[in-house]
């Protein structure tokens, strides 16, 4: 059989050389162990992340394992966030009229099959009013009262900010009559959209701790320190409740001076004409920064400082939820930092079920059976020299034949 040529056969080992493995997970290559406790073996079930596992596994978490035994168990890694989803549709605003000293119309919303949230465009700032709606069948059938009035407001003037939703239960009229109090004129009201929200409550844990560090001029200065390697989604602030009627500016920066984010917390409590408006932003995101020192700055431009009680650096929950299989007890397992995230088919079925139970973890201990892995890395990486020497040897050697060659070809012509 005729050989390849022979810079072909230098390429092709060369490549060899250079094949890298993959990591597969074993158990004595994980330094940390836990015990996980399941109390209902028979409905799926879920472990928090902790400070621990945060401190220990990789941090995008993906070295963690649970084994029965010897056998993995598959999960999913599942991050609590809040949630909302809802799909927003125009209503056909009728008989809009002015009656007496208030607004009043009807809505045909019969497009939509289910709403719980009306949301008016109004054309009006600085004002407070209330809005009572009440359902209907038809146009001009009988009329079903939501008995809970929704506060409308704009603040515009004292930068407090504005809302022009109203809240409603799951409601499936296809007609609702909307009466305004006194403070908008029809005029005021150019479009309505209805939609269907549905929420989902985020899940935290505190991740660190802030201290004042006293004040500048015209600035709260607070300085966080955050357990290591624990993420930190957002900052939550603690403020008497009876200090209203704020809206400050906040910044964020970490111990590189770089700035991580900024936004504003606020609490509203005012009252017009006998309506009172009521609102409330305590919380500033931070989108998961991994550092271990924050700085946070409140502006109090030329108003007294707030007398901020608390600032609480927080982290989503994370969660990994299983199917204990009958098992009422399992092992987790992290701390190998060469495992890349695991592939189960139980990620394509996975559906949360808000009725799962929390599993307990024991204490954090080190793995008895521990070893550490072997050298995986390409021959390439670990021979690097004896690599290069090959190559120009390979060169040299190449060089060498094409040298004799053109010899060969000059003296042919000769």
């Amino acid at each position: 059989m005729k050989q390849p040529p022979l810079l072909l056969r230098i390429v092709l080992v060369l490549s060899a050389l250079s094949h890298a493995g993959t990591s597969e997970p074993e158990i004595q290559y994980f330094k940390q162990v836990r015990d996980v406790a399941i109390s209902q073996p028979g409905h799926q079930a879920y472990i928090v992340v902790d400070t621990a596992i945060w401190s220990h596994a990789r941090a995008d978490l993906s070295d963690l394992r649970l084994y029965d035994g010897t056998k993995q168990i598959p999960y999913e890694l599942v991050s609590e966030n809040a949630s909302t989803t809802a799909q927003e549709v125009e209503a056909k605003i009728l008989n809009l009229a002015q009656h007496g000293d208030h607004t009043e119309f009807d809505l045909d919303v019969s497009p939509v099959t289910e709403y719980n949230r009306i949301h008016l465009a109004l054309d009006r700032r600085d004002f407070v009013i209330t809005a009572s709606v009440a359902g209907r069948d038809t146009l001009d059938g009988a009329a079903t009262p939501w008995p809970s009035n929704s506060t409308l407001f704009d603040f515009s003037q004292e930068n407090l900010g504005s809302n022009s939703t109203i809240l409603l239960p799951l409601w499936s009229f296809p007609y609702v009559h909307v009466r305004l109090s006194p403070g908008v004129l029809p005029k005021d009201v150019k479009q309505a959209t209805v939609s269907y929200l549905q929420e989902k409550q985020a899940s935290w844990t505190d991740a660190g701790t802030c201290q004042s560090s006293g004040e500048l001029k015209h600035t709260s200065v607070f300085t966080c320190t955050v357990a290591t390697a624990v993420p930190t989604d957002r900052l939550r602030f603690e403020i008497p409740v009876d200090r209203v009627n704020f809206r400050r500016q906040v910044s964020v920066v970490n111990e590189k001076g770089l700035q991580l984010t900024s936004g504003t917390i606020s609490r509203v409590k005012m009252s017009r004409g006998g309506t009172t408006a009521v609102s409330e932003d305590l919380t500033l995101s931070v989108f998961g920064d991994y550092t271990s020192r924050l700085t946070v700055n409140v502006d109090n431009g030329d108003d007294p400082p707030l007398p901020i009680g608390k600032v609480r650096p927080q982290s989503v929950e994370r969660r990994l939820y299983f199917e204990p299989q009958g098992k009422t007890s399992l092992k987790l397992y992290y701390g190998d930092d060469k495992l890349s995230s695991p592939v189960y088919d139980y990620a394509t079925f996975f559906h949360e079920d808000i009725s799962a139970f929390p599993s307990k973890l024991g204490d954090e201990a080190a793995n008895p059976a521990y070893k550490s892995r072997p050298d995986e890395r390409p021959w390439s990486e670990q021979h690097k020299t004896i690599l290069w020497a090959a190559m120009l040897l390979a060169v040299a050697v190449l060089g060498s034949l094409a040298f004799r060659g053109l010899r060969a070809e000059t003296h042919t012509i000769g």
